[in-house]
């Protein structure tokens, strides 16, 4: 059988209120029972005590003592008798004092001087009455005792009232908490309700909804647990949608990339094949042939590369290298690609200028990072700066290019992307992956780079390495 929530929380609500009341109410009845018994108990004691006192003075006649006595507690509702160790009653009968109806036991206490008090009595009188014996003994003797009575009606019709009282309430604070429990039940499965209407959007793929969220109780934390959850999954999507969009683009260069080279390859094979080739084109075709067989394998072995590195699969040989030793070779390859847009690569390090890292990646970070250089500057300046600052090494690539735009500064390392689809004319980096494998491989090195552009002013790539 299915409860509803809210049903869960109000019937445990109110009987937990309806057990508390019942406990307190029988309690506080108890409580009062108790007290007015005690009270009156008390107060008979106390006129025995009082009665046996003035009889001890012998100042006046027991029975003048005992008429005057009788007189005030009459007028109270309480009677008593005096009587002596043969039960013998002193007082006169007109006072209509209570028989002595102890039984062997109750007689036994009383001589041994210890007294009779009862709450109420059912069993010697034809009501119910509040009964006190107080033994007198006298050098160890038991002499006699008082025997006072107070009918219990009194009392109970009092502690009837207060039940009543109570009984009322009970009733409207069960029915003020009946209402409070109804409220909060609302309120906490309106709550989970929003979150669980959430989460079927979320299902539905809807990214974007949120809930109220506060730190006041768990369901408030939940709340933005959740929040933060369906932000994340939102993120989420966006980045698959922009790897998808990329990835299509990145087919699309791939076909574009590698058909150029497998036409020119095709074309100039089936030339010399048919001899259709003049003699002395032919040492130019077979250029041509092996300068777009070598493209391809770059670009095959870039993808290969950018694998490895994310797969963890390539060991770094780290030595200490003289960092103008690198930046020369670095320039002697490509200064021709840099002439070809009317660039100059300059160069600013000293020779004590050291760097801890692997050769080979070294030289495949600062070559990818000059190329893009390269490809982004025309009739401009790509400067190479290197100089050491403490326990790390600075390395700077620079150009006066076009720049790249703010929002895409960080979006120039994922893997496809590429700021300027339209530039595919450079040979090193066509899928969009050379950033990526460079960032990957600072990385692998415990080192950091990131990147300060203006549009049309130029970028400044900035490396640090740790040196040992």
């Amino acid at each position: 059988m299915k409860v509803k929530y809210i049903y869960q929380q109000f019937i445990s609500h109110i009987s937990i209120i309806i057990v508390a009341f019942l406990i307190l109410s029988l309690l506080f009845t108890h409580y009062v029972e108790t007290l007015v018994y005690k009270n009156k108990t008390e107060e008979l004691i106390e006129y025995g005590d009082n009665i046996w006192r003035d009889l001890g003075r012998g100042n006046e006649r027991p029975e003048q003592i005992i008429n005057q006595y009788a007189r005030v507690l009459f007028s109270r509702d309480i009677q008593f008798s005096v009587f002596d160790q043969n039960v013998q009653l002193l007082n006169p009968i007109r006072w209509r004092g209570p028989a002595i109806e102890f039984t062997e036991k109750e007689w036994r206490k009383l001589n041994e001087g210890e007294p009779i008090v009862m709450k109420y009595d059912l069993k010697r009188y034809d009501q119910a009455v509040t009964l006190v014996a107080l033994p007198f003994i006298d050098n160890g003797k038991f002499i006699g005792g008082i025997l006072l009575t107070s009918p219990i009606s009194g009392a109970r019709e009092m502690i009837a009232e207060i039940n009543k009282y109570l009984f009322y309430t009970v009733l409207l604070a069960l029915a003020v908490a009946f209402l409070q429990s109804w409220l909060l039940s609302r309120i906490h499965v309106n709550r989970i309700k929003r979150l669980q209407e959430a989460t079927s959007l979320v299902s539905a793929g809807d990214y974007t909804v949120k809930v109220p969220s506060s730190d006041f109780d768990e369901i408030g934390e939940l709340a933005e647990d959740f929040n933060s959850m369906v932000s994340k999954l939102d993120e989420s999507k966006a980045e698959i949608e922009n790897l998808e969009n990329r990835r299509r683009q990145f087919m699309a260069d791939v076909s574009h990339e590698l058909r150029t080279p497998l036409t020119t390859i095709s074309g100039v094979i089936e030339g010399l094949k048919n001899n259709m080739i003049p003699e002395a084109e032919k040492e130019r075709g077979i250029s041509l042939v092996s300068k777009e067989t070598k493209r391809l394998i770059r670009l095959v072995n870039e993808n290969l590369d950018y694998d490895k590195i994310r797969s963890n699969q390539v060991q770094l040989m780290k030595e200490d290298i003289e960092l103008l030793e690198v930046f020369e070779i670095i320039k002697d390859q490509l200064d021709m690609q840099a002439q070809e847009r009317s660039n100059r690569i300059l160069i600013e390090a000293e020779d004590s200028v050291m760097v801890h890292a692997d050769y080979d990646r070294l030289v495949q970070i600062l070559i990818n990072i000059t190329k893009n250089s390269i490809q982004f500057t025309e009739n401009g300046t790509i400067k190479l700066k290197g100089w050491m600052a403490g326990h790390r090494t600075l390395i700077e690539i620079e150009d006066t290019g076009i720049g790249i735009q703010p929002e895409e500064i960080e979006k120039i390392w994922h893997r496809f992307y590429k700021a300027d689809i339209s530039r595919t004319s450079n040979p090193f980096g066509e899928f969009g992956l050379g950033l990526s494998i460079v960032k990957q491989l600072v990385q692998m090195h415990d080192g950091n780079i990131h990147v300060e552009s203006e549009h049309e002013k130029g970028t400044k790539f900035v490396i640090e390495l740790p040196f040992r």
